[in-house]
């Protein structure tokens, strides 16, 4: 990579942050769009992997809101640490099943952030395992279309379809998320489940957001 093209570490403003959001949702609808191709045709493992991809992909916007938020260069560089690590930026990949297995409150979902958990280097190895060839365990050649099959495939097929979100964030959302959010963030939960709630309020009021269909305040508690 040319020296001109280094990474940026530093903080963005809002717009920035807003335009990296819409870049890095919409090119995870692509990389969905080109694993269902791929699914269609039958090459389940690289539309396994590259699903995988569309979900890291997604999950940069959370990481960018986390940047908008930082109070000091710790923090920024920690930010953009996370943006640029697999395993921080596919977190999310549970939350779908376990709002199907009956999740709706904030508090049901802590596990997926717990540092210990398994479930992000499960998905990045089941990436590796969909990309190459390896010789693991007992010396056991891992060839992807032998191991992953159309079932596996299709489930990460479609939480990375259902990660890929519809809005266009603007910067004007950003600021009000700064707003309410920076002032307590990394704060006492109750303060900073205050202040989701009254970002969303305001989001409301902007007609920059709409209520879905389960209510915001009690997702939030």
């Amino acid at each position: 990579m040319s020296k001109g093209l280094g990474q940026w570490k530093n903080s963005l403003k809002p717009a920035q942050i807003a335009a990296g959001m819409n870049a890095a949702n919409d090119n995870a609808r692509r990389l969905s769009e080109d694993a269902e191709i791929l699914f269609n045709l039958n090459r389940f493992p690289s539309a396994l992997s590259l699903s995988i991809l569309s979900i890291e992909e997604s999950g940069k916007v959370s990481i960018l809101r986390e940047l908008a938020l930082a109070k000091n260069g710790d923090q920024v560089k920690d930010a953009w640490k996370a943006y640029r690590s697999h395993t921080k930026k596919n977190v999310m990949w549970l939350f779908p099943s376990l709002a199907s297995s009956g999740a709706n409150k904030l508090e049901e979902f802590k596990s997926i952030y717990d540092e210990k958990a398994e479930h992000p280097l499960l998905l990045d190895n089941l990436k590796q395992v969909g990309f190459y060839t390896d010789c693991l365990g007992k010396a056991h050649w891992s060839v992807p279309e032998q191991i992953i099959d159309k079932e596996n495939t299709e489930n990460i097929l479609k939480i990375a379809k259902m990660m890929c979100k519809d809005s266009i964030y603007t910067s004007k959302e950003i600021e009000l998320w700064v707003k309410h959010i920076k002032p307590v963030w990394k704060g006492p939960m109750e303060l900073m489940k205050e202040a989701l709630n009254n970002w969303f309020e305001e989001m409301v009021k902007e007609n920059l957001i709409t209520e879905g269909q389960y209510s915001f305040k009690d997702f939030i508690g």
